[in-house]
């Protein structure tokens, strides 16, 4: 059975770091950095999603425009047509939709407002701790221990 996003983000905390779309492409990477992180979300209010840049975003422009680019604003290099998901979303879901569209972020949004951000690597630890899970339930059935 698969984990609901609104699990992953009490374990993982839904924090998420914003910018501004009149923000440049070097205050974004600022922001990347000191975070630690590989993407923001676009937001003027913190709630609403306006789009969101990550890394690959960055080096694409850097590509094409070479150093000019890091004074080209956020909005300029965004995806505007961003997916999210709710908490009520499983893993499976996340996974689904992060393969389809190959993506590596995405926000998680209720009623309009952002509550937090899940990451590739959050839904892989999910299902790395649920296959653990399992995998000893299934040791502690198999020796006859009992349940912890």
């Amino acid at each position: 059975m698969s984990v609901r996003v609104s699990v992953i983000l009490g374990r993982k905390g839904s924090d998420v770091v914003t910018i501004g779309r009149h923000a440049t492409l070097i205050d974004a990477l600022r922001v990347l950095a000191e975070h630690g992180i590989g993407a923001l979300v676009v937001s003027a209010d913190g709630e609403r999603v306006e789009g969101i840049i990550s890394e690959r975003d960055i080096v694409r422009c850097l590509a094409i425009d070479g150093g000019d680019a890091l004074t080209t604003t956020v909005a300029a290099a965004m995806t505007a047509d961003v997916h999210t998901c709710t908490g009520e979303a499983t893993a499976d879901d996340v996974m689904q939709t992060m393969t389809t569209y190959r993506m590596r972020h995405l926000p998680v949004v209720e009623e309009d407002r952002l509550i937090g951000l899940v990451s590739i690597g959050d839904v892989v630890k999910s299902r790395i701790d649920d296959l653990t899970t399992q995998a000893e339930s299934m040791q502690d059935y198999i020796s006859g221990a009992a349940p912890t």
